[in-house]
């Protein structure tokens, strides 16, 4: 599927959502690349240094500057642009600031997500016969985790025990309730919107160049090692799904193909009762709907785990722990990925080792040649899309 990506996105319309920020910037790059008409709506420039503005991603993208939370803006920029794919990565996206900042995370999380398909329903009303692909990522935070050794699958209870997990399981249900009751064609009340395709997607925690986010492992391993400094783990032995942020953005590239292929052919359900009893009395699996993008059980590994690889392939660098204890963060998550490996051709392409390596030889590469970026950004992608 990752060889016909341009197939599908070639000349579409693709509206991405907090397009400035880490995952979103490598995803619009990558759109640019596959020569759709990239437009991002984002409030700021989240970091400094951005990978946005390292790219200079401004200069071949639309850029369009609006606070998600702001219903009418939002609504007026969608309905001037009339895009054809919706990807909504716009976010409050940390744990720890949320426990500081719980009213702008549930806000920007679940007020933004209801902002976003109020405007894609009056999108609908306004091009009443064109089909329509919107993927709402969220993240693998928005279950009900019990810490217990097991892989959570999409069919397991939502929750969350902090702000930032419990607002990203909000935006989960806000997106079900609305394709049940506005964009299902049995629904009651739907007149004539059956073509609007809506799924979500939950992935592990990313790594790879490029993010300076705040409070991030691999961000303040970079800082410490860039600097020669010792890195403070105060968590070493959590246990997360590390994975390079262009498994989880083919992931979610692949299910829009899928989507995309469900509304063209009228029909987004796959038949296959083996698998698909797991996940309803029906046997079907309906692409609209949630998708776990995850690493393989082998490769999920603790905080002090990364920490030594990442060490290792810089070349140097040591660290210390000093517990904090002040804010909740899980110390066990695990995704179970195999709705997705047997549903979208989709599998993880790099090792943990793999993952590493090229997120330090990004940030290497950085710190050694800034006016190269593009260049090398794209090298990686195109490297990554070459893998079996």
């Amino acid at each position: 599927m990752i060889k016909r990506f341009k197939d599908y996105f070639q000349d579409k319309k693709v509206f991405v959502t907090g397009h400035t920020g880490f995952k979103g910037t490598w995803l619009s790059n990558w759109l640019f690349n596959l020569e759709s008409e990239v437009i991002g709506f984002s409030d700021k420039i989240p970091t400094n240094p951005s990978m946005f503005d390292i790219l200079g991603l401004e200069n071949y993208i639309k850029h369009i500057k609006g606070d998600i939370t702001n219903f009418n803006t939002l609504n007026n920029v969608i309905l001037e642009n009339n895009p054809d794919i919706i990807i909504h990565l716009a976010a409050q996206p940390l744990v720890r600031k949320s426990y500081n900042e719980p009213i702008e995370t549930y806000q920007t999380n679940v007020m933004g997500t209801i902002n976003l398909l109020e405007s894609l329903r009056n999108l609908s009303h306004h091009y009443e016969n064109e089909s329509k692909v919107v993927l709402n990522i969220t993240t693998d935070k928005c279950y009900d985790n019990k810490e217990e050794n097991y892989a959570y699958k999409e069919t397991d209870p939502l929750g969350g025990y902090d702000p930032y997990s419990s607002s990203k399981a909000c935006s989960e249900i806000v997106t079900s309730a609305y394709r049940r009751s506005f964009f299902n064609s049995n629904s009651n009340n739907n007149d004539h919107i059956s073509k609007i395709a809506i799924s979500t997607a939950r992935a592990g925690n990313v790594i790879g160049g490029g993010d300076w986010s705040a409070d991030r492992l691999v961000v303040d391993c970079v800082r410490s090692l860039s600097l020669d400094e010792t890195i403070v783990l105060r968590n070493p032995h959590a246990i997360r799904p590390w994975q390079h942020v262009l498994e989880g953005l083919t992931g979610y590239l692949t299910l829009i193909c899928h989507m995309i292929d469900g509304n063209n052919n009228n029909d987004n359900k796959n038949y296959n009762s083996e698998y698909n009893s797991k996940y309803n009395d029906n046997h079907e699996i309906d692409y609209n709907s949630s998708w776990n993008f995850g690493p393989y059980h082998e490769d999920i590994v603790d905080v002090e785990h990364l920490v030594n690889r990442l060490i290792n392939n810089w070349g140097s660098g040591k660290y210390i722990v000093e517990s904090d204890n002040k804010f909740h963060e899980a110390n066990l998550l695990e995704l179970d990925i195999s709705k997705s490996l047997s549903y979208l051709s989709w599998k993880p392409k790099l090792s943990f080792e793999e993952s590493v390596q090229i997120t330090v030889e990004w940030y290497k590469e950085y710190y050694s040649d800034k006016n190269n970026m593009i260049d090398y950004t794209n090298k990686q992608i195109e490297n990554y899309t070459k893998k079996n």
